[in-house]
């Protein structure tokens, strides 16, 4: 990859790094969700409020399970395979140290004639 972020060679493979990344994401939120619902329900003391909670919560703990057959079946993720799952880490790691490389803001950032066509005027 050469470090020029502007270059369309360079998006090859973005569109699948950013769903899983996404995926990912979801996923810990969802599991960050499902504890604050458990701690909010063992703070509550109205029967209405913890039945409110303990609903969240089932709703939660379903949404996470299903966050994670996703990435599972798409092979994002591998929580039984630790050796796998290193792989993607360790690939997760390399592409941010690469994009940390990079050169985001070039002095020269014309790119006139690398694209089929013109940019619309406006």
């Amino acid at each position: 990859m050469n470090n020029d972020y502007l270059d369309p060679i360079n998006s090859l493979h973005v569109p699948e790094l950013a769903d899983t990344t996404f995926a990912m994401d979801f996923l810990l939120r969802a599991k960050e969700g499902v504890r604050n619902i458990s701690v909010a329900l063992t703070e509550s003391a109205s029967p209405d409020v913890r039945a409110l909670l303990r609903n969240q919560l089932m709703q939660g703990i379903s949404m996470h399970q299903e966050i994670t057959d996703l990435m599972v079946n798409k092979k994002w993720f591998h929580p039984y395979e630790l050796s796998e799952q290193y792989k993607l880490d360790q690939l997760s790691a390399n592409n941010t140290l690469m994009i940390g490389k990079m050169n985001l803001f070039p002095v020269e950032t014309n790119r006139k004639g690398m694209f089929d066509r013109t940019p619309d005027e406006h």
